[in-house]
């Protein structure tokens, strides 16, 4: 299987593509860095599309870094909620479940042929905050879950991890699924940051003891979204 669309299965195995959000009103740990202050408009598809990474930016990737809009809503395919609803929250950091706007992009690494990807999200005014405490209370309570996918059904252990020192507020956590059909556990590895009214999520797919996404590449990406939120 080519890396490209062995990235695409991995992300959608335990998300499923998620739709186009209509915007909605928005009802950690310090980074040492200064917090930002929530933008009063939030960022456009089309800003954080600018402020994603561009090809040739990346050394470690191979080839194309196509930035991707949501899928119109109702186009894609709708999977059995996941066992446990506490854990919602975080496959809803990972799919930009709520924002204003959202993209996607997929990495497709030299030396990881499952390869990673980023989702670049905007909030209203308090929506990023009110997400990021769903994230982390599920993150306190939630141990596993099973559902379905894009490849069938799967289940999951979380198991949570020291984030990066970036943003205002960062959380990072790994999936572990049984595969029958590999000879290792499939480990797959999130990282999300809050830097004002925007989330950022990073994920890296790998097996066995897992591989981590390029803390350098997250706190480039995440610098430029806390520049382009100030006033």
């Amino acid at each position: 299987m080519v890396p490209a669309v062995t990235a695409v299965i991995g992300l959608l195995l335990t998300s499923g593509c998620a739709s186009t959000q209509e915007p909605k009103a928005g009802a950690g740990t310090p980074s040492g860095t200064s917090p930002t202050e929530p933008a009063g408009t939030p960022l456009t598809m089309a800003q954080l599309k600018t402020l994603a990474f561009k090809t040739g930016e990346v050394p470690q990737v191979r080839g194309p870094m196509a930035v991707q809009e949501p899928m119109p809503k109702g186009s894609g395919r709708t999977f059995p909620p996941i066992s446990d609803s506490s854990c919602e929250p975080l496959l809803d950091a990972r799919s930009g479940e709520g924002s204003f706007a959202h993209v996607f992009q997929i990495f497709n690494w030299k030396k990881n042929i499952m390869g990673g990807s980023s989702t670049l999200a905007s909030y209203e005014v308090g929506g990023a905050e009110q997400r990021f405490a769903a994230l982390k209370q599920a993150l306190a309570t939630c141990r596993s879950y099973e559902g379905e996918g894009y490849v069938g059904k799967f289940k999951v252990t979380v198991k949570t991890e020291a984030p990066p020192q970036v943003g205002d507020e960062a959380v990072a956590f790994r999936e572990i699924i049984p595969g029958p059909e590999q000879p290792q556990d499939r480990n797959e590895q999130f990282i999300v940051v809050r830097t004002g009214s925007a989330i950022a999520t990073f994920s890296e797919l790998g097996f066995g003891s897992g591989l981590s996404f390029p803390t350098e590449l997250v706190s480039r990406q995440v610098e430029r979204l806390r520049i382009a939120q100030r006033p």
